[in-house]
């Protein structure tokens, strides 16, 4: 459930998804591979901070939630470039393995861009990514016990802070 709210996709979307991410990464180094002049050894130079999941997480992340680049990277324990880098280069394979919006894929065909467009107009659309359902117990007794916690953790923050009014 963490997964989907932070991400916007289920845990075993984002495990697929970094398999195929990975593999097309993997693909796209060895094509780079065959045409580089090497001046160092193999696996020489500075080694990646982040694994290849934790990169994936960066991007859906960023995409997610839009926080600047410097929360990024201190979300993630690396900089600000390092973080910038990592989002642009991870968009681009994203680009490549998931398929394009309907808008993409009619491109400048005028007459399916007009069916398109016709079809997207007919319904109404409201969308709000950032917002997510709160899971709440649904057994009224469970319910009364969560209720009756968050009021003691708030009386217990009114005994610090005694000059506040605190409405319960």
């Amino acid at each position: 459930m963490r997964t989907k709210q932070l991400l916007g996709i289920s845990y075993e979307k984002f495990t697929d998804l970094v398999d195929s991410a990975k593999k097309c990464h993997e693909e796209e180094q060895q094509k780079r591979e065959q045409s580089k002049i090497r001046i160092h050894r193999r696996g020489g130079g500075r080694k990646e901070i982040l694994s290849i999941p934790e990169q994936v997480c960066l991007c859906l992340f960023y995409l997610r939630q839009i926080p600047t680049f410097e929360v990024l990277g201190i979300s993630f324990g690396i900089s600000k470039t390092e973080a910038n880098d990592t989002f642009h280069n991870w968009r681009k394979i994203f680009r490549k393995i998931l398929p394009a919006s309907l808008l993409e894929q009619v491109g400048n065909k005028e007459g399916d861009l007009m069916i398109v467009q016709e079809i997207l107009t007919s319904f109404k659309l409201i969308v709000d990514s950032l917002e997510q359902p709160i899971d709440r117990p649904s057994d009224n007794e469970e319910q009364k016990k969560y209720s009756q916690e968050r009021k003691n953790n708030i009386l217990e923050k009114a005994r610090w802070f005694p000059c506040q009014k605190v409405k319960i």
